[in-house]
């Protein structure tokens, strides 16, 4: 049997592999830039503000990894498609794409105007398709990579006021099954990665905050505590590394065991 460290490095390492990142300024983004980088991936870094990916960057460099700041438009379909011929030029090749990047505006079924819509689909669904469309030729030349998308619960159960949210999660669940089937004969592997609920500067204060949304989340989730983006971090590296080459089409939730169900019992 070979030695824990050598068979941890078979499973998991990324040394000279490439990572795009979007979503990359905070959060869960940041988590995985960071986790990524420190398995041994040069990371490009995606977000819209050039500050916070800097103060990525230098997360990933005290992590001893490389970083490339790339902020892009995601609503614009052709800075999508520039994106990653951006990133495969700044790192030289492209191994991983994780689609992070994601916005939502709560609001009620009845409330929600068409550019809400159209601004929530372009973000949360037709960047990572385009995205992937066009890292796939070069994962292909490549001889294989992996896409990871960033789904979300709603990808499983609704919550009222995430209409659109749920709508393009689900879509991006469904997106991994259909491209796991077609970029097979690629060795090209796609899953999606479904974080439960979690405490992130966008959260902290619109969820955690708010002292009735907290404690409806806490009576939820078995865990009885909030995730923190960290946690993310080792499945996105299964995803992402040498160990899932037999793994794709496949959605994995870290929710604390949200989507097993829950108890009436205390």
């Amino acid at each position: 049997m070979p030695p824990q460290h050598d068979l941890l490095e078979a499973l998991f390492s990324l040394e000279n592999r490439a990572a795009l990142v979007t979503g990359a300024s905070g959060g869960i983004g940041r988590a995985l830039a960071v986790g990524l980088a420190g398995a041994g991936a040069v990371v490009g870094l995606h977000g819209r503000s050039t500050e916070e990916l800097a103060a990525t960057l230098r997360l990933v460099e005290a992590a001893g990894g490389q970083g490339h700041v790339l902020p892009a438009e995601l609503t614009d379909l052709d800075a999508c498609r520039e994106l990653v011929a951006r990133a495969a030029s700044a790192m030289g090749r492209l191994d991983i794409l994780v689609n992070c990047a994601g916005m939502n505006r709560r609001k009620p079924i009845a409330d929600v105007a068409a550019d809400d819509f159209e601004t929530i689909v372009k973000v949360n669904l037709r960047a990572p398709y385009f995205l992937s469309q066009a890292a796939h030729p070069i994962m292909r030349r490549q001889g294989g990579g992996r896409i990871i998308h960033v789904a979300s619960l709603t990808s499983a159960m609704a919550l009222g006021t995430t209409s659109v949210y749920g709508m393009t999660k689900a879509a991006l669940a469904q997106l991994a099954k259909t491209q796991a089937v077609e970029w097979a004969r690629d060795n090209i592997q796609v899953n999606a990665l479904a974080p439960g609920f979690m405490v992130t500067p966008l959260t902290e204060r619109s969820l955690w905050g708010d002292a009735r949304k907290r404690a409806w989340l806490l009576a939820r989730i078995p865990a009885g505590r909030p995730g923190r983006p960290e946690e993310l971090v080792a499945t996105a590296l299964l995803l992402a590394g040498p160990g899932s080459a037999y793994l794709s089409g496949q959605m994995i939730a870290v929710d604390g065991g949200v989507l097993a169900g829950g108890s009436w019992e205390d």
